[in-house]
């Protein structure tokens, strides 16, 4: 294709059929915003729900159903999505790249992991939502009449192979495609802790994919993995969750940690303190958050001895995370410090954070977790650490990256509304659930008895949940009425690495010319112990870059009716799905596509041009 040819698409068909990191990325955050608002609305169902004793707002069977989406979307569908919109745009600017290593793959992950969240949700529309909650434990699930646990299984499939994917490809680009002079140690800590959690999704997720497969086996065509009475065993189905199901909580925080590290840094004006003592606190989280699974099974019945190795264990990553923690104050120490909205969610985060930690702690010592399992006390703990770490994460990345991925500003000032009413409608939500656990509420009941002192808690932390929606939709009114605050988007905030070199809005090519790093946090070095400009590691050239193409929608759109033909037994269907997906790979595999040339003449005149906001 010519780079006219290129050039000439209309405005949906270049979307469908991009494969841009910067349009995928926002791809992501919009598919994964939609699925964020979807998942809130379910939470807030289940807290009108047990707003009241006894109180009948929903059946106890759409409770089971919207508990199950809840936390299934927001793991799988909302947060996941949302940080690989941040990796996606963000990293290969960081690096210093002009793309991820395999843009068709990148592509094929974002269609996948929508036409999985897709298929998913069909199942409210179909034959009613799977019920056994986000983990799925058998027998509940392999048992569960109709087909909504059918939905979960191919829904997650599918969308599950996107992740893995896109886990891949960050890998192979962080490790190929830095610019020169970007050793390992001078990477940002952002791209750092993805890293990390991309090699967490490599050796995660195909357990999860094995244990999906199985439930698919045992509910779709009679195998006995977990029938007890056939020789089968349901503890084999929590082993292969929870070895996806832990190391996943460190794949949503740590690209969050990364964000915090680069907010820190920048609206403090110093360097990040401890960098070196960061990178290895990163990967040892990672190693420490893959191997403590168990502690998630104290009371299957695995015996002291293993007990107490989990419990030890996980009771060693308060280290690394606590060399982390006092790493982001010690940046805080003596600088000077903004507090914008992203900085904002930045600082709650750290006390939030700790809070999860010290709870997280208190589960681990597996004596005590006998009285604390399957109690409010977990529900607590466990939004403590995703919304006070990865949402706050989020939004914390949302703030400060939004001025270079949409090429305005968002007003500060809402911003801050946003913040304070997010952060104590947060904790009033969740902190009170830490009592309500300790005094005995059950985790997953539709209702509760009046007269057991769980009333006013549960009203109060109702209310906290009502604040934290009033906050999510200022952050909507926020996002529409900011649009005309372009001026100053290019380098807004005094940035420190190289995502803040280029132009807003960032070209097709990301950079002209590949940078030359010479130092960590290379912009600000340039800007500060340099002439003030990135220095150049190539000449000015024509640059080549992948042709767009829409195969990846028809492979993920073949998956999802064969997923359709599975559920109902329906043959033809799943041949005719499973065609078109391999007609598409086969079409892939021998077509030939070299790409175009951006000639060096149209950057000439992007640097011309004034496009620097």
């Amino acid at each position: 294709m010519s780079y006219a040819n290129a050039q000439s698409k209309n405005v949906i068909w270049d979307w469908l059929t991009t494969v841009d990191h910067k349009k995928i990325g926002i791809l992501y955050l919009a598919g994964g915003a939609f699925f964020f608002a979807l998942g809130g609305l379910e939470a807030i169902l289940m807290r009108i729900q047990l707003m009241f004793p006894e109180f009948t707002f929903v059946q106890a069977q759409t409770f089971n159903e919207l508990l199950t989406m809840h936390g299934t979307t927001m793991i799988f569908l909302a947060a996941m999505p949302l940080l690989f919109g941040f990796m996606n745009f963000v990293i290969p600017l960081q690096i210093g790249a002009r793309d991820v290593a395999f843009p068709f793959l990148n592509a094929l992950g974002f269609w996948l992991f929508l036409f999985g969240g897709l298929l998913l949700n069909v199942s409210w529309f179909a034959t009613g939502a799977p019920d056994a909650g986000w983990t799925a434990y058998v027998p509940l699930s392999s048992m569960s009449p109709g087909q909504g646990l059918d939905y979960y299984v191919l829904g997650l499939q599918v969308s599950g192979l996107g992740t893995l994917i896109a886990g891949i490809n960050f890998l192979v680009t962080i490790i190929n495609m830095r610019a020169p002079g970007m050793s390992m140690m001078r990477m940002p800590l952002f791209t750092w802790s993805s890293f990390v959690a991309s090699m967490l999704i490599l050796f995660a997720f195909p357990a999860l994919t094995i244990g999906l497969l199985l439930l698919m086996l045992e509910r779709l065509f009679g195998a006995t993995y977990f029938a007890v009475d056939f020789g089968g065993n349901v503890i084999i189905w929590q082993h292969l969750f929870w070895i996806f199901g832990h190391p996943e909580v460190y794949i949503l925080i740590l690209p969050a940690f990364g964000i915090f590290s680069e907010v820190l840094a920048t609206f403090s004006k110093k360097r990040l303190f401890g960098y070196s003592a960061m990178v290895f606190a990163t990967l040892i989280i990672g190693f420490l958050g893959f191997m403590v699974w168990a502690h998630h099974m104290f009371t299957v019945g695995m015996g002291p001895v293993a007990n107490a190795i989990f419990a030890v264990a996980t009771m060693a990553i308060a280290v690394p995370t606590g060399i982390k923690i006092f790493n982001w104050l010690l940046t805080l120490w003596g600088g000077r410090i903004q507090f914008t909205t992203a900085n904002l969610f930045a600082l709650g985060f750290i006390p939030s954070f700790v809070m999860g930690g010290v709870t997280g702690v208190m589960l681990a010592t597996s004596a005590a977790n006998y009285q604390f399992h399957d109690t409010y006390f977990v529900v607590a703990h466990f939004h403590y650490v995703i919304i006070g770490g990865v949402v706050f994460g989020l939004f914390s990345g949302a703030f400060y990256w939004w001025p270079k991925m949409f090429g305005y500003r968002l007003n500060e000032m809402l911003g801050k509304w946003f913040f304070w009413l997010f952060l104590i409608g947060f904790h009033l939500t969740f902190f009170v659930q830490h009592f309500l656990g300790l005094i005995g509420m059950p985790r997953r009941v539709a209702s509760y008895l009046g007269g057991q002192g769980l009333d006013e808690m549960n009203f109060i932390s109702t209310i906290g949940a009502f604040l934290m929606t009033i906050a999510f939709i200022l952050l909507l009114v926020n996002i529409f009425t900011s649009t005309k605050n372009r001026e100053n988007v290019a380098d807004p905030w005094d940035g420190r690495t190289l995502e803040w070199t280029t132009p807003t809005p960032v070209p097709e090519y990301n950079f002209a010319q590949t940078p030359l790093v010479r130092e960590l946090d290379p912009f600000w070095h340039e800007k500060y112990e340099g002439d003030g400009k990135m220095k150049a590691a190539e000449p000015l050239g024509d640059i080549h870059m992948p042709n767009g193409t829409i195969l990846p929608i028809i492979m993920a759109a073949g998956l999802t009716v064969a997923s359709f033909g599975f559920i109902y037994h329906i043959h033809p269907l799943t041949i005719s799905g499973l065609a078109i997906t391999f007609g598409a790979m086969f079409v892939r595999s021998v077509k030939e596509d070299h790409g175009h040339h951006i000639p060096v003449e149209e950057i000439k005149r992007d640097l011309g041009g004034g496009k620097n906001g």
